[in-house]
């Protein structure tokens, strides 16, 4: 068992790695927010109710006056609802008495509407109501007053109790496919450069005149190698971008969109496809690596620009980091994401790895009995 652990502990790391982002990425909830907010416009001067539809709340079971809600208007400008009447665990109705004037000369103005309580935190929508007005008030300071009375205040809002992920409208429940579709990326192009770089170890090393016909050499050797990452990074550049097709359905309507990162990506992963062809039409060993290896850096050449700098210079991308939409940042990936994030990528790693490993002892048991034959 000792010896075993020596030997394999980084593949045993590699499986609790990939078990513990399944685990957790699927386990942990989503951060308490809003689905609706209604009605979405309102009249300066009036009464007004808010009927909040809430996820991953639990409005019921809290002390009474411990729910409580703002429509914020600035810093340090901000309206306490009057009553916030419970009706279930995710809905509530907010009661606000709208100021006559904004504490702006704007002519309207979206006001978020920010939530607390003790079991749920503080959670916020950004655009909840739009106020409009008509005219503009003769004495801002009086108007700010209005919004300044019951202010919130920084000791007001609860911290969320619980460990979650951050709620975003679009994505909801599929932000866990960040542990699949993304992560599965970045272990393809770990890979693809252990996959590159015995390529190029393959054609530097020089065809052996005193190599036994019956021996496998290190050229050789790196070929098999080269051939047994670039297989298990092919099959994770599929599963992502199946996962990726999957994501697309539920955020933007259909599995295909022809969004200029897909694109990308099928290019780059049929090039790396041609690998294979090019391997299965040439029988001779020596010309089959030579050629393999050759493509295989041409392959990897291409990856990069069409997976990364291509989409970027588009500005077209639905994907995050194209157009100003930052990617792995803010709400997006939060640090609570972070520890699911990258320890699933290592796992990921380290899981290919192993397959690598599989693929390529069977592949030179099979070479070692050709030459024996």
């Amino acid at each position: 068992m000792e010896k075993f652990m020596q030997r394999s502990w980084w593949k045993v790391l590699g499986v609790i790695l990939v078990l513990y982002g399944i685990g957790f990425g699927m386990l942990v909830p989503l951060k308490p927010n809003f689905l609706s907010v209604s009605p979405s416009t309102a009249n300066l001067g009036e009464t007004i109710e808010l009927e909040v539809l809430g996820y991953n709340t639990s409005f019921l079971g809290v002390p009474a006056g411990a729910v409580r809600g703002w429509l914020r208007a600035g810093e340090d400008l901000s309206l306490e609802a009057r009553s916030v009447e419970i009706i279930d665990d995710r809905r509530a109705r907010l009661t606000f008495d709208l100021p006559a004037f904004l504490p702006d000369t704007v002519s309207s103005l979206e006001l978020p509407l920010i939530m607390t309580s003790p079991e749920d935190g503080a959670f916020v929508d950004p655009r909840a109501l739009t106020v409009r007005q008509p005219t503009p008030p003769n004495n801002l300071n009086d108007a700010r007053q209005a919004w300044t009375a019951t202010s919130m205040k920084s000791g007001d809002l609860h911290a969320t109790p619980r460990i979650t992920y951050p709620f975003r409208g679009l994505l909801m429940e599929t932000i866990r496919n960040t542990y699949f579709h993304v992560s599965l990326w970045f272990a393809m192009i770990i890979l693809f450069v252990v996959a590159v770089v015995q390529a190029v170890k393959h054609l530097r090393r020089q065809t052996s005149t005193e190599a036994l016909p019956t021996v496998v050499t290190l050229r050789e050797k790196a070929d098999l190698w080269s051939v047994a990452f670039t297989s298990v990074g092919m099959l994770f550049g599929i599963l992502g971008l199946t996962t990726g097709a999957l994501w697309a359905k539920y955020t933007w309507g259909s599995y295909w969109n022809w969004d200029i990162k897909q694109f990308t990506t099928l290019i780059a992963l049929l090039i790396y496809a041609g690998y294979f062809v090019l391997r299965a039409s040439f029988p001779d060993p020596e010309q089959r690596g030579r050629l393999s290896a050759a493509y295989n850096i041409f392959a990897f050449a291409c990856l990069i620009p069409l997976i990364y700098i291509l989409p970027r210079l588009s500005g077209n991308s639905l994907h995050p980091g194209a157009a100003g939409n930052p990617a792995f940042g803010g709400e997006d990936l939060d640090n609570t994401m972070r520890m699911v994030f990258y320890p699933i990528i290592i796992g990921w790693t380290l899981f290919g790895t192993w397959m690598a490993t599989l693929s390529y002892r069977a592949r030179l048991l099979r070479q070692r009995l050709d030459l024996s034959d």
